[in-house]
């Protein structure tokens, strides 16, 4: 069952990121990160078993940031991507403090559902830490690696780049995260174990997204059909209009 709900989630998410690129453009990807970043940090808290393996849920949400990162990279700059960093960073932050907030609300006698939201946020705050870390440090550097590796081919070779950069940070970041969210929580073995999961879970998750990037960019003259013109993009336009003329 759980090994289902995966499969159908990684479709789910993956198909939401190229939705958004195609409805909004690059801003409707801003907003999946932070999206995705605040999802996958209440997703991570659960832990359950995939194919007789033990790991968080969080891994797919989690992904979806690195495939949306490197379809900005590709079809609008490493400037992009790296704003897409920044936003999810920011949304992190917002979460945790109204997180915080959420706890110290004393519930009145009517209220049913505070006993559940202290487990979960009480337990998220130092879960929710490690795994901003380890997301800011794991997606900066896919973000770097990313446009290193597209210079170094001459943007050739894109499923290359895409997994190299992808699957070493993805590595990375689930051995950061396990040890710093989940020690002293369990045994040092169940961390690592979980580490190991996580990373064989992203390397299949990396290889997935490959064909979704190459969709994205088929669809690169397509995105942001549902966004209107903004004042600012108008004058922009005409600024540049104006300089060419002169």
């Amino acid at each position: 069952m759980n090994l289902f709900l995966g499969i159908l989630e990684l479709i789910v998410c993956f198909w939401g990121v190229l939705v958004m690129d195609r409805l909004f453009g690059k801003k409707g990807l801003y907003a999946w990160m932070a999206l995705a970043v605040v999802f996958a940090n209440i997703q991570v808290s659960k832990q359950v078993d995939i194919a007789g393996i033990s790991t968080a849920l969080g891994n797919v949400m989690f992904a979806s940031t690195y495939l949306a990162t490197d379809i900005l990279n590709e079809k609008y700059g490493d400037r992009s991507s790296r704003n897409a960093v920044r936003i999810a960073a920011a949304a992190l932050v917002a979460y945790i403090i109204f997180a915080l907030f959420t706890q110290v609300f004393v519930p009145n006698s009517y209220d049913v559902v505070d006993p559940g939201m202290k487990t979960i946020f009480a337990m998220s705050v130092r879960i929710t830490t490690a795994s901003g870390l380890m997301f800011i440090l794991s997606n900066w550097c896919d973000v770097l690696l990313y446009q290193k590796l597209k210079e170094k081919t001459g943007g050739k070779h894109m499923w290359f780049r895409n997994n190299l950069s992808t699957i070493l940070c993805n590595c990375a970041e689930n051995f950061g995260f396990s040890i710093l969210a989940f020690i002293g929580t369990y045994p040092l073995v169940y961390c690592l174990e979980i580490a190991v999961a996580g990373s064989l879970i992203e390397m299949l998750i990396a290889m997935c997204d490959t064909p979704f990037l190459y969709l994205a960019r088929f669809i690169s003259r397509k995105s942001g059909v549902l966004l209107e013109k903004e004042d600012d993009e108008d004058n922009e336009s005409s600024d540049k209009t104006t300089e060419v003329t002169v």
